[in-house]
Protein backbone atom coordinates (compact mmCIF):
# COMPACT_ATOMS: atom_id res chain seq x y z
CA UNK A 1 0.00 0.00 0.00
CA UNK A 2 1.34 3.44 -0.93
CA UNK A 3 1.52 5.82 2.00
CA UNK A 4 1.02 9.54 1.36
CA UNK A 5 4.15 11.60 1.89
CA UNK A 6 3.67 14.66 4.04
CA UNK A 7 5.00 17.84 2.61
CA UNK A 8 7.39 19.68 4.97
CA UNK A 9 5.70 22.96 4.02
CA UNK A 10 2.36 21.52 5.22
CA UNK A 11 3.93 20.33 8.47
CA UNK A 12 5.51 23.72 9.12
CA UNK A 13 2.24 25.46 8.34
CA UNK A 14 0.40 23.23 10.82
CA UNK A 15 3.02 24.12 13.46
CA UNK A 16 2.55 27.79 12.56
CA UNK A 17 -1.22 27.53 13.01
CA UNK A 18 -0.70 25.94 16.45
CA UNK A 19 1.38 28.85 17.80
CA UNK A 20 -0.53 30.60 20.61
CA UNK A 21 -1.97 33.98 19.62
CA UNK A 22 0.07 35.87 22.21
CA UNK A 23 3.21 35.01 20.20
CA UNK A 24 4.27 36.16 16.75
CA UNK A 25 5.14 33.45 14.22
CA UNK A 26 6.35 33.36 10.63
CA UNK A 27 8.04 30.90 8.29
CA UNK A 28 11.17 32.15 6.55
CA UNK A 29 13.53 30.04 4.48
CA UNK A 30 11.89 26.80 5.62
CA UNK A 31 12.19 27.63 9.33
CA UNK A 32 9.40 28.48 11.75
CA UNK A 33 10.33 31.48 13.90
CA UNK A 34 8.32 32.17 17.05
CA UNK A 35 8.88 35.30 19.11
CA UNK A 36 7.11 37.28 21.79
CA UNK A 37 5.18 40.36 20.79
CA UNK A 38 7.32 43.47 20.32
CA UNK A 39 8.91 45.22 23.29
CA UNK A 40 7.57 48.69 24.16
CA UNK A 41 10.25 50.72 22.30
CA UNK A 42 9.77 48.52 19.24
CA UNK A 43 5.97 48.90 19.36
CA UNK A 44 6.27 52.65 19.95
CA UNK A 45 8.58 53.14 16.95
CA UNK A 46 6.31 51.19 14.59
CA UNK A 47 3.17 52.97 15.87
CA UNK A 48 4.72 56.39 15.51
CA UNK A 49 6.09 55.57 12.06
CA UNK A 50 2.65 54.53 10.83
CA UNK A 51 1.21 57.66 12.41
CA UNK A 52 3.66 59.82 10.48
CA UNK A 53 3.07 58.05 7.14
CA UNK A 54 -0.68 57.43 7.38
CA UNK A 55 -1.89 61.02 6.91
CA UNK A 56 0.23 62.06 3.94
CA UNK A 57 0.39 58.70 2.15
CA UNK A 58 -2.77 56.77 2.98
CA UNK A 59 -5.15 59.68 3.43
CA UNK A 60 -3.40 62.33 1.32
CA UNK A 61 -3.29 64.96 4.08
CA UNK A 62 -0.13 66.98 3.46
CA UNK A 63 1.19 64.43 0.99
CA UNK A 64 0.40 62.59 -2.24
CA UNK A 65 -1.82 59.80 -0.84
CA UNK A 66 -2.07 56.62 -2.90
CA UNK A 67 -0.84 54.06 -0.35
CA UNK A 68 -2.13 51.40 2.02
CA UNK A 69 0.06 51.46 5.16
CA UNK A 70 -0.55 48.51 7.52
CA UNK A 71 0.76 47.10 10.82
CA UNK A 72 1.97 43.49 10.79
CA UNK A 73 0.19 42.28 7.64
CA UNK A 74 0.55 38.56 7.02
CA UNK A 75 2.16 37.95 3.64
CA UNK A 76 1.78 34.61 1.90
CA UNK A 77 3.72 35.29 -1.25
CA UNK A 78 4.22 31.54 -1.44
CA UNK A 79 1.41 29.22 -0.33
CA UNK A 80 1.57 28.29 3.37
CA UNK A 81 4.69 30.40 3.94
CA UNK A 82 3.55 33.28 6.16
CA UNK A 83 5.94 36.20 6.68
CA UNK A 84 4.95 39.19 8.81
CA UNK A 85 6.74 42.52 8.33
CA UNK A 86 6.35 45.00 11.19
CA UNK A 87 4.87 47.53 8.77
CA UNK A 88 4.23 47.33 5.04
CA UNK A 89 2.78 49.47 2.30
CA UNK A 90 1.21 48.93 -1.10
CA UNK A 91 0.65 51.55 -3.76
CA UNK A 92 -3.06 51.86 -4.50
CA UNK A 93 -2.29 51.67 -8.24
CA UNK A 94 -1.08 48.07 -7.66
CA UNK A 95 -3.70 47.13 -5.05
CA UNK A 96 -6.81 49.30 -5.53
CA UNK A 97 -8.70 47.57 -2.70
CA UNK A 98 -7.74 45.60 0.37
CA UNK A 99 -8.28 41.85 -0.14
CA UNK A 100 -11.05 39.99 1.67
CA UNK A 101 -8.58 37.30 2.73
CA UNK A 102 -6.67 37.03 6.01
CA UNK A 103 -3.35 37.40 4.22
CA UNK A 104 -1.78 39.21 1.30
CA UNK A 105 -0.54 37.33 -1.77
CA UNK A 106 0.67 40.49 -3.52
CA UNK A 107 4.14 41.63 -2.47
CA UNK A 108 4.19 45.04 -0.82
CA UNK A 109 6.00 47.95 -2.44
CA UNK A 110 7.65 48.78 0.90
CA UNK A 111 8.32 46.87 4.10
CA UNK A 112 9.77 48.05 7.38
CA UNK A 113 11.32 45.89 10.06
CA UNK A 114 11.79 47.38 13.52
CA UNK A 115 15.06 45.87 14.72
CA UNK A 116 15.52 44.34 18.12
CA UNK A 117 18.46 42.36 19.46
CA UNK A 118 16.43 39.13 19.26
CA UNK A 119 15.25 39.60 15.64
CA UNK A 120 17.94 41.65 13.89
CA UNK A 121 19.80 38.64 12.47
CA UNK A 122 16.55 37.18 11.06
CA UNK A 123 15.52 40.56 9.64
CA UNK A 124 18.88 41.02 7.90
CA UNK A 125 19.86 37.47 6.93
CA UNK A 126 16.46 35.93 6.19
CA UNK A 127 13.91 38.66 5.50
CA UNK A 128 15.98 40.98 3.30
CA UNK A 129 16.69 38.14 0.80
CA UNK A 130 13.03 37.04 1.00
CA UNK A 131 11.82 40.56 0.19
CA UNK A 132 14.31 40.87 -2.69
CA UNK A 133 13.26 37.49 -4.09
CA UNK A 134 9.63 38.62 -4.13
CA UNK A 135 10.34 42.03 -5.65
CA UNK A 136 9.65 44.32 -2.69
CA UNK A 137 11.16 47.54 -4.05
CA UNK A 138 11.95 49.30 -0.76
CA UNK A 139 12.83 48.10 2.75
CA UNK A 140 13.55 50.12 5.85
CA UNK A 141 15.33 48.73 8.88
CA UNK A 142 14.55 50.92 11.87
CA UNK A 143 16.48 50.53 15.13
CA UNK A 144 14.80 52.45 17.98
CA UNK A 145 17.57 51.58 20.47
CA UNK A 146 20.49 52.79 18.32
CA UNK A 147 18.25 55.49 16.78
CA UNK A 148 19.08 54.46 13.22
CA UNK A 149 17.13 54.16 9.97
CA UNK A 150 18.60 52.15 7.08
CA UNK A 151 16.90 52.66 3.72
CA UNK A 152 17.31 50.00 1.02
CA UNK A 153 16.10 49.94 -2.58
CA UNK A 154 16.06 46.99 -4.95
CA UNK A 155 18.09 47.57 -8.09
CA UNK A 156 17.26 46.19 -11.53
CA UNK A 157 19.39 43.09 -10.92
CA UNK A 158 17.30 42.19 -7.85
CA UNK A 159 20.02 43.13 -5.33
CA UNK A 160 19.69 45.49 -2.40
CA UNK A 161 21.66 48.65 -2.28
CA UNK A 162 21.85 50.76 0.84
CA UNK A 163 20.52 54.11 -0.20
CA UNK A 164 21.17 55.88 3.10
CA UNK A 165 21.78 55.29 6.76
CA UNK A 166 20.38 57.99 9.04
CA UNK A 167 21.45 58.20 12.68
CA UNK A 168 20.03 60.13 15.60
CA UNK A 169 17.66 63.06 15.74
CA UNK A 170 17.55 64.14 12.11
CA UNK A 171 14.87 64.97 9.56
CA UNK A 172 15.04 62.84 6.39
CA UNK A 173 13.46 62.33 3.01
CA UNK A 174 13.61 58.59 2.45
CA UNK A 175 12.36 56.62 -0.57
CA UNK A 176 9.64 55.72 -1.26
CA UNK A 177 8.19 58.35 1.10
CA UNK A 178 10.53 61.18 0.13
CA UNK A 179 7.60 63.48 -0.72
CA UNK A 180 7.62 64.49 2.96
CA UNK A 181 10.29 65.21 5.51
CA UNK A 182 10.22 62.65 8.33
CA UNK A 183 11.57 63.80 11.69
CA UNK A 184 13.19 60.68 13.15
CA UNK A 185 13.21 62.24 16.62
CA UNK A 186 9.47 61.54 16.76
CA UNK A 187 10.10 57.80 16.36
CA UNK A 188 12.18 57.37 19.51
CA UNK A 189 11.50 60.34 21.74
CA UNK A 190 8.91 60.25 24.51
CA UNK A 191 5.68 62.12 23.81
CA UNK A 192 5.51 65.76 24.76
CA UNK A 193 3.74 66.52 27.97
CA UNK A 194 0.70 68.71 27.51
Amino acid sequence: MVQPVRNRRDELYEEYLAVPSHLRAEIIGGTLYVAPRPAPKHANASSRLVGKLDGPFQHGGGGPGGWWILFEPELQLEPKVPVVPDVAGWRVERMPELPDTACFTLAPDWACEILSRSTEKIDRDEKLPYYAHHGVRHVWLLDPIDKRLEVYSLDDSGAWRAVRIYQGDVAVRAAPFDAIELDLTALWSPPRRG
